[in-house]
């Protein structure tokens, strides 16, 4: 059974940085292109950032030169680094494998940002 874990969310000032984790149960992650997903109040979930197994990274236009996804193969474990912080960067936010499955859709883990 797949379970996907994320945490590091929190309140932060504009400006701010934060840093989530995920951490991947089951045999998916080493084998799979992972992303960071953000859904904010009344808009669709949005991808953020993609990583690919070989470390390829790609990101959304709107956290480019802001945001750094990276990935644990031994740990299991798909980071993405906050930086510079906008009140627009305020959601909740999910990892999943990229393309995502619905089946692994977690909690995710709340980001504020706001003075």
């Amino acid at each position: 059974q797949v379970q996907l874990v994320e945490s590091g969310g929190g309140l932060v000032q504009p400006g701010g940085s934060l840093r989530l984790s995920c951490a991947a149960s089951g045999s998916i992650f080493r084998f799979r292109t992972m992303g960071w997903y953000r859904q904010a109040p009344g808009k669709l979930r949005e991808l953020v950032a993609s990583i690919t197994t070989g470390g390829s990274t790609n990101y959304a236009d709107s956290v480019k030169g802001r945001f750094t996804i990276s990935r644990d193969n031994a740990k299991n474990t798909v980071y993405l680094q906050m930086n510079s912080l906008k009140p627009e960067d305020t959601a909740v936010y999910y990892c999943n494998t990229q393309p995502s499955w619905t089946a692994y859709w977690g909690q995710g883990t709340q980001v504020t940002v706001s003075s």
